[in-house]
């Protein structure tokens, strides 16, 4: 895998008190990913993009949201986009600080 790759996997980390809660207490990294990215391709990405080591990968498809907007001319529905979700295990030692401080 090549360093201009992990873009087309990672989308973003997932920053919510869970998420934090898993990151300090269990060594685990919560991050949205895109929804065709396989477990071994996230591993990869993960290990390469942060330069740690990855026990496990862990993936959901969370389903699509109906939203309501209310405009003058009415009620309209719409639909919010799917994603994925991946929370990777790291190694007993490994870390990674992507807001430590703030």
């Amino acid at each position: 895998m090549k360093k201009q790759d992990i873009g087309t996997i990672i989308k973003r980390p997932i920053v919510t008190e869970r998420s934090t809660a898993l990151r300090e207490g269990f060594n685990k990294l919560v991050l949205e990913v895109y929804p065709k990215a396989t477990k071994s391709d996230i591993k990869a990405a993960v290990e390469l993009a942060f330069n740690v080591g990855v026990v496990s990968v862990n993936t959901m498809k969370l389903p699509t949201k109906t939203k309501r907007t209310r405009t003058a001319k009415g009620v309209f529905a719409g639909k919010k986009a799917h994603w994925k979700k991946a929370i990777v295990t790291l190694k007993a030692g490994d870390k990674v600080e992507l807001f430590e401080g703030v």
